[in-house]
């Protein structure tokens, strides 16, 4: 019973440390002046955040059997995925009210330069994609998205992958220093996690079956 504690609290530990590292980062870096532009320097804080919480939803896929041992994993993607939501949907938001509060007249692409505004497009795709994500999970049980659920899945996934470019290319905390390596981290580990959950695991589960029906 200890051993199955101190395996949880250090899961959760590690858990909070993904996600709470770059928040800490972020606070160590910005100057928070209590005017009008404010938001211009809070709204990467919300896609830092999203962006770690859905890479403890991708690494810990391939480990959910395991994880469901030790607390309620169930609750814990409920949960966490609400936060993504309102993170993914702020973080534009506030680049919008930004504008607004100081009186210009901008998008998401003002101030960036031509040879890098293909890298918000990959975060309007990645916006599209997560939104439709979640309201696409009201309908999962229907027998449509019961068959095509996994591919459903892995299109979220993909847009992780875009949002990793975009935040590689235009995060400000992600230039230089410590986190722009974690971020790398979070990609190659995000993206052996994917192929595993959706290539290898797959098809071990097919070997699995066929040797099933032969014996």
């Amino acid at each position: 019973m200890r051993s199955k504690k101190t395996i949880r609290y250090t899961i959760s530990l590690g858990a909070l440390i993904a996600v709470l590292y770059p928040i800490f980062v972020w606070l160590t870096s910005v100057d928070l002046s209590w005017d009008k532009t404010v938001v211009f320097e809070t709204f990467p804080v919300l896609g830092l955040t999203a962006f770690a919480i859905m890479w403890l939803h991708i690494v810990g896929g391939p480990f959910r059997e395991t994880l469901e041992q030790y607390f309620d994993y169930k609750k814990f993607m409920t949960i966490s995925s609400i936060i993504v939501l309102i993170c993914v949907i702020l973080h534009p938001l506030l680049i919008y009210v930004g504008f607004w509060l100081i009186g210009v007249k901008g998008s998401g692409f003002t101030y960036i330069p031509d040879d890098k505004q293909y890298l918000i497009w990959f975060a309007i795709v990645a916006w599209i994609i997560f939104v439709g994500y979640d309201v696409l999970k009201k309908f999962k049980s229907t027998d449509f998205f019961v068959q095509h659920w996994q591919i459903v899945k892995f299109i979220a996934t993909l847009g992780f992958f875009l949002i990793l470019f975009h935040s590689l290319g235009l995060g400000r905390n992600l230039q230089t220093g410590p986190l722009h390596y974690v971020w790398i981290f979070y990609g190659i580990s995000a993206a052996v996690a994917t192929t595993y959950t959706y290539g290898i695991q797959p098809f071990l589960k097919q070997k699995e079956q066929r040797e099933q029906t032969f014996t």
